[in-house]
């Protein structure tokens, strides 16, 4: 953000230029080729990624940010397991173990502490008219004697656990991360784990691979047993009878077998399940074509991964090791891969302001001056909590940027002072010293960055994304050329940019708490009690967030942070197409979207309303020009399909703009139609986070 350190000397500038090179979870790692493992079980050399070059890290002086701003417990949080070292993982896949006592859900693997131990189980989707449901249903139980458990190290994507006796000391650890096929227990000390099915104990493998020592109290015994149609496996030394006896650093593993599985698939999982993963770390690059995440999954040795829908759509990757196999899960087929470097592509997207009026015919470009003046005459006094105040203050500075490329500069002069002097006050560090509102406090105990006014759960840490996209798009709106006002916003700007999106873990702030690599999309619940796993609703609010991030860092002068913003924007976009708003059709769901994406489901839902205007609304909201790409690449038809089945009754009703506005990308007579539309349709159609002026460009450049 704008906080950096000002290098002088060639010798600390070479440094810099060396060290800049992005490594978002260990200083040391080794960039890899997605490359299979080799014939002994171990991975093959790493090499650099395919695709654009590793990215440069966005230099935060995160302390600084957080000092800056009033220290004060205002989180409303249960207690999070974690070790004293390890920051509370709010917005995470697995935060309902942090927070609470819920399954999780890994992919392909679900995953929750119970008892003395643990339960692994492997999701069976079942649809419905509006759900595809696969919840944790225990296929293994492991007892390890337990009697508690902390977390002991975390990242984005991976998480190890400490299972604790009775006196609080460690018997082991158990390491499992999202696309990994296996979970693993380290023994920190002699202990015996036990792992059980329905039906008793796996049965050790007598197979052709049988070493001498498979079985005996050290050597890695396999064993395996079918549950309810699956295959599951177990390696690990000391096994007998369901009972692994484990000394100091023995590891034992489980997995599950796709479908069918190969002996190449067999042999792959149980390497893999022989070394856990310590952590993964996460990498990226962006250039004028694609957007790329490269996951490497830090094990030590063998390592296996599962590629879920969106890293397979559209131009990806050449990869070695895959096609072994594949899993069910709610969101399509996953597909088995030997090897420890996890690439893929997202179609690249960067922030964008407004929509583009060139080409715009001169009687469209008259009545959007008309609806400018009655829009910014009609704007009301701006909200006070992060969220409706945020949406506010975007629908205003669009409006004032919108109204400049009109030439209508004196219809938004006035706005433009208005809203300047709302975000400066947000803006001001020291603001929540003399109000209780419209300012922004660090919260040490829950290592967050919070607006005072919560909404919609803001302290629990929900939605920070959502609430802080808006304040930062903004910010960037109306600072872009005005530089004097990037330097008044900055401090409290570049704070709420770190809380959501810091590319590096830290003392202060978790790295990437709202954005999950692995999935490519946003969770939105800070603490996930949920036993359906953590969850996200409005796809395109979180779209716009990192649209939010990029016009920040643009008009801050930040290029490594408008790089990062990019490649979230561009993930988070193919996701959103992926599994909200062009989703794999399944057999016994009924609708052509989904609108609330967990861990083990998908909905055709929303937290506020029943009404599918909502359903589909609430994935086109704000509907500005980053959210053009929830549409890139989707049929028109169904397109079609999803405004028909959301406006049934007409357009006169909540969000109905924003389906016209999407009904516009489906073609130009389609666009056509939508800005006939939308001059005379009612006020109840305009949401508060956008204008009739807005809505009527977009639809405008859509037509064009």
């Amino acid at each position: 953000m704008t906080a950096r350190a000002r290098w002088l000397g060639l010798v600390v500038v070479l440094v810099v230029a060396v060290g800049s090179v992005l490594v978002l979870a260990a200083a040391d790692r080794t960039r890899g080729t997605a490359a299979t493992a080799g014939p002994d079980g171990e991975p093959t050399p790493a090499g650099p990624p395919p695709g654009p070059p590793d990215a440069t890290v966005p230099q935060v002086d995160t302390a600084a940010l957080v000092a800056a701003v009033p220290q004060r417990e205002v989180a409303r949080l249960p207690d999070a397991r974690v070790a004293e070292d390890v920051l509370p993982q709010s917005n995470r896949w697995y935060s309902g173990l942090v927070f609470g006592d819920q399954p999780v859900f890994a992919t392909p693997l679900s995953f929750a502490v119970e008892g003395p131990g643990f339960t692994i189980g492997l999701p069976q989707p079942v649809a419905s008219a509006t759900t595809v449901a696969g919840p944790h249903v225990a296929a293994l139980t492991v007892d390890v004697g337990a009697a508690s458990y902390r977390v002991s190290a975390a990242d984005p994507v991976a998480v190890t656990l400490e299972l604790l006796d009775d006196a609080d000391r460690v018997l082991g650890h158990v390491a499992l991360a999202e696309g990994s096929p296996v979970v693993t227990f380290t023994a920190a000390r002699d202990v015996t784990v036990r792992t059980t099915t329905a039906s008793g104990a796996l049965v050790t493998d007598q197979g052709p691979d049988q070493g001498p020592d498979q079985g005996s109290d050290h050597g890695p015994a396999t064993a395996s047993g079918d549950v309810a149609g699956t295959t599951w496996g177990l390696v690990g030394p000391g096994y007998d009878e369901g009972a692994s006896r484990l000394r100091e650093g023995d590891v034992v593993g489980w997995y599950a077998l796709p479908a069918d599985a190969s002996s190449a698939a067999q042999d792959a999982l149980a390497a893999a399940a022989q070394h856990p993963v310590a952590g993964v770390d996460v990498t990226y690059g962006v250039d004028d074509e694609v957007a790329r995440t490269t996951l490497t999954y830090r094990t030590g040795g063998a390592a296996a991964y599962v590629l879920s829908p969106h890293h397979r759509v559209g131009t990806q990757p050449e990869r070695a090791g895959c096609g072994l196999g594949e899993y069910a899960s709610v969101g399509g087929a996953l597909e088995l891969c030997a090897g420890s470097v996890l690439t893929a592509y997202a179609p690249v997207t960067t922030a964008v302001d407004v929509p583009d009026l060139d080409g715009v015919p001169r009687g469209r470009l008259d009545e959007l001056r008309s609806t400018l003046a009655a829009d910014v005459a009609a704007t009301p006094a701006f909200p006070s909590d992060t969220y409706f105040g945020g949406k506010a203050l975007f629908r205003a500075a669009t409006l004032v940027v919108l109204g400049e490329r009109l030439g209508a500069d004196d219809v938004v002069a006035d706005l433009r002072v208005t809203t300047e002097s709302a975000l400066r006050e947000w803006a001001e560090p020291d603001g929540c010293e003399r109000r209780d509102a419209r300012c922004v406090v660090y919260d040490a105990s829950a290592r967050s960055a919070i607006g005072l006014t919560p909404s919609f759960g803001s302290d629990e840490l929900n939605d920070h994304h959502f609430h802080y996209g808006y304040l930062l798009a903004a910010a960037g709106l109306l600072a872009q050329d005005h530089p004097a006002l990037a330097t008044d916003l900055a401090p409290v700007l570049d704070l709420l940019a770190a809380d959501v999106a810091a590319a590096t873990p830290g003392a202060d702030l978790p790295q990437l708490r709202s954005f999950d690599p692995y999935q490519g999309h946003s969770w939105a619940s800070g603490t996930s009690p949920f036993a359906d796993g953590n969850n996200q609703e409005s796809s395109s609010e979180a779209v716009n967030a990192w649209n939010g991030l990029g016009l920040w860092a643009r008009a801050s002068g930040n290029d490594a942070l408008a790089t990062q913003a990019a490649w979230l924007q561009s993930t988070e976009s193919a996701a959103a197409r992926a599994y909200w708003t062009d989703p794999t059709e399944v057999d016994g769901f009924d609708h052509t979207i989904v609108s609330l994406v967990w861990g083990g489901k998908r909905d055709y839902a929303t937290w506020f309303s029943p009404e599918p205007a909502a359903i589909l609304g609430i994935q086109l909201i704000p509907m500005g020009p980053a959210q053009r790409a929830t549409a890139t690449g989707v049929d028109p038809e169904q397109i079609l399909a999803a405004v028909d089945e959301a406006a049934a009754g007409g357009y006169d009703v909540q969000f109905g703009g924003y389906l016209l506005a999407y009904r516009a990308l489906a073609g130009r007579s389609e666009a056509d139609d939508a800005w006939d539309a939308l001059v005379t349709a009612p006020d109840v159609a305009i949401d508060d986070g956008t204008s009739r002026t807005a809505l009527l460009a977009f639809v405008a450049d859509a037509a064009t």
